[in-house]
């Protein structure tokens, strides 16, 4: 599913030519073990204008479809007919999207952030050409492509965040450079790169790049870049000094599985922060929160919640781990 619709056989792998058939594949693909609805199916194999024998002639495109699996080893039983529609069995072994998106999940959850680099750099090699590039089907590239797409491109930004986080900005710019000019509209690669450019001293290079997204921007979308790199084309300018990995890519969000990333809320947002806000504000947070956030290390997300950079994760991680050694284990809070 991640390049053109294909069917693999062992050591072969069949890419469908554009057809009916191969259209249905996909929309079920991409609801794998789920219940496709009949009327669904039927837009995307033909669009919004459906004749009255639609419904005979989807059954006749699943038959072909099965002839098709048969006919490459697969079983044919994958493709169920259930009440209301069609449902197609796959997992991670058998389907490259599902395969992705579990990578992607366990990425959330990895301590360490070599490891967490490998897991997401493995999802990202499943990824192979343009997506769904043989299928003709207007409802699928209008509505399921950009938003498969941007779940690629956001773990390729977490990709480059983590490499510059670990200190290797110089090395990872071989990967921004051709992010960037593959998506122009997409600002956090360019603040990304700009961001590593004058992280490893190429001022003059960051301020090139930034001049060539702005004119882009202008002259494709008649809009001006985002307050992110307005404000890295300001630090270039002044020659301020850059934390790795900040403030250039995207705050990882707090939701963690194992809840090591949590940050608590605004002091100043109400009775949701209840006494424990009143409290942390006491201690002058907000000011250290305005300070993170300036710097790119936090982003202010919905009701006074934040998400933490990868920058500021990996210090705290270290921060935690030298008291542990410092403090040894038997002298945690608690222990006698």
């Amino acid at each position: 599913m991640l390049g053109p619709v294909r069917i693999a056989d062992g050591g072969d792998v069949i890419a469908l030519q554009p057809s009916k058939p191969a259209n249905l594949l996909a929309a079920l693909l991409l609801h794998p073990n789920s219940t496709v609805s009949v009327e669904f199916l039927q837009r995307v194999v033909w669009g919004e204008e459906r004749s009255v024998t639609a419904k005979s002639a989807l059954h006749t495109c699943v038959q072909r479809l099965r002839q098709l699996f048969a006919r490459y080893g697969v079983a044919s039983r994958l493709i169920e007919a259930v009440p209301g529609g069609y449902r197609i069995t796959a997992d991670a072994a058998t389907l490259d999207l599902i395969a992705f998106r579990d990578l992607l999940r366990s990425a959330d959850t990895v301590a360490d952030p070599e490891q967490e680099l490998r897991t997401l750099r493995a999802a990202l090699a499943l990824w192979q050409g343009p997506l769904l590039a043989n299928i003709h089907s207007e409802i699928l590239q209008r509505e399921v492509v950009p938003r498969l797409t941007e779940e690629r491109l956001r773990a390729m930004e977490r990709v480059f965040d983590l490499e510059v986080a670990l200190g290797r900005s110089r090395q990872v710019l071989a990967e921004l450079w051709p992010a960037a000019r593959s998506h122009p509209a997409h600002e956090p690669f360019w603040v990304q790169l700009v961001a590593a450019l004058h992280h490893t001293g190429r001022r003059a290079d960051a301020l090139r790049e930034y001049g060539v997204v702005k004119s882009y921007l202008r002259t494709e979308l008649g809009v001006d870049p985002g307050p992110a790199l307005q404000r890295l084309e300001l630090a270039v300018l002044r020659g301020d000094e850059l934390t790795a990995g900040a403030p250039a890519g995207r705050a990882l969000p707090m939701s963690r599985a194992n809840g090591r990333d949590h940050f608590p809320a605004r002091p100043d947002s109400g009775a949701k922060a209840g006494h424990a806000g009143k409290s942390f504000l006491a201690g002058g947070a907000a000011q250290v929160l305005e300070t993170l956030v300036g710097a790119g290390l936090l982003e202010e997300g919905p009701e006074g919640q934040y998400r933490m950079h990868d920058s500021l994760r990996i210090l705290a991680r270290g921060a935690l781990e030298m008291r542990s050694d410092a403090t040894g284990p038997d002298m945690s809070p608690g222990t006698t």
